[in-house]
């Protein structure tokens, strides 16, 4: 797995032996894609961001700081390793995503969030994707024209969707990736 383009384009990135599930070069490459221009001078979210790939690829693309969320102590460090291996300076918490939303008050909302959460369920019981999907915390750090970016497996089920709007669904193999903005109404653009 590398940094696909960019100033550490190229860059080969440490991978933990276990404990995540690396996003696809070629996934990663149709995220960025899609992203385009959006990524220069973006302030970047990963979160459950395993090696810190999706975070890496924004820095080295242009953005213009990084926060990365990992609760795996082995992923955590493979992300420091990352960084330094690519040059590039990132902030990263190993945390429990929900912890961190929910104890989280950024100083100004994320213009990018991704997510590639794990596809077993959390300590709790529940499933990443709908618990993610339902936070108010989360909606709440993006920009009202920010995007969050969400992979999930295709086969798994969404909730009702009242905090944002799915701007673009594709599939690559055994991962779906979603695009979605804050809906109206959380934005409160619906509000008059």
């Amino acid at each position: 797995m590398r940094v696909i383009a960019g100033t550490a384009g190229g860059i080969r990135l440490d991978v933990p032996k276990s404990g995540v599930r690396p996003t696809m070069d070629r996934v990663k490459a149709a995220i960025f894609s899609s992203l385009g221009e959006a990524v220069i001078g973006a302030r970047v979210l990963d979160l459950c961001a395993g090696t810190g790939a999706l975070g890496i690829e924004a820095l080295s693309r242009g953005a213009a700081s990084a926060l990365f969320v990992e609760e795996n102590s082995a992923a955590a460090e493979s992300i420091e390793r990352n960084l330094a291996r690519t040059k590039l300076k990132g902030a990263v918490r190993k945390q429990d995503v929900f912890a961190f939303l929910h104890s989280t008050h950024p100083r100004e909302p994320f213009q990018i969030i991704f997510a590639d959460p794990p596809y077993e369920q959390t300590k709790s019981g529940g499933h990443f994707t709908p618990l993610l999907l339902q936070d108010t915390h989360l909606a709440g750090m993006l920009e009202p024209s920010g995007v969050f970016v969400l992979e999930k497996r295709p086969t798994e089920g969404m909730p009702s969707l009242d905090l944002w709007d799915v701007t673009r669904a594709r599939r690559y193999g055994a991962t779906e990736v979603l695009f979605l903005h804050r809906s109206s109404i959380t934005t409160g653009a619906g509000a008059h």
